[in-house]
């Protein structure tokens, strides 16, 4: 889709999602340089968002709760694990089979958030861990059939440590990290 075709159904639906604000990001990063026309659509669109003629969708407007809940259980288990074995697991491919396995518990307010996490510690905290432990298990006997594939917004972590501060950078609320201090 073109610069100019994007910017007319942000106008023509009186919104600019998420997907449609990273075809512009990508076609602005891979172009080496933009056309008049482009630049006109470009700056049609901006006139129009700061009118509110057209509005930009926040790239996320709930939560699932039950993300957080199993990558805190398998935070948990992997480190266990990878520091008793040579073992190397895979974050994200665990949190993934877990989830595909465990009911979704969306909200949309810090209090629902709050609601959701604790009813699931109450009621869901057996089922979470059972459910990591086999995708753990899973993981520790499957090969690795297709080792040049490559990890959704992979950036190049492949420790335990590295996962995870990728992973509370696509989650977490404000996340920032901790930079190294020099020596």
């Amino acid at each position: 889709m073109s610069i100019e075709n994007i910017v007319e159904q942000a106008l023509q639906d009186g919104y600019l999602t998420p997907a449609m604000e990273a075809e512009v990001g990508r076609i602005c990063d891979t172009a080496s340089e933009l056309s008049i026309e482009e630049y006109m659509a470009l700056d049609r669109l901006m006139g129009a968002l700061l009118t509110g003629e057209v509005v930009a969708v926040p790239r996320k407007q709930f939560i699932n709760v039950m993300e957080e809940l199993v990558l805190t259980e398998a935070i948990s288990r992997v480190a266990e694990i990878e520091a008793s074995s040579n073992a190397t697991l895979d974050l994200g491919d665990i949190a993934a089979y877990a989830l595909n396995r465990l009911p979704p518990l969306y909200a949309t307010t810090e209090e629902g958030a709050n609601f959701q996490r604790e009813n699931a510690k109450a009621e869901l905290s057996t089922l979470i861990a059972d459910q990591v432990k086999e995708a753990i298990a899973r993981s520790l006997n499957q090969p690795e059939f297709y080792p040049e594939r490559q990890t959704l917004g992979q950036k190049g972590g492949d420790t335990v440590l590295g996962q995870v501060s990728e992973l509370l950078q696509d989650y977490a609320h404000k996340f920032t990290p901790e930079t190294q201090k020099a020596s």
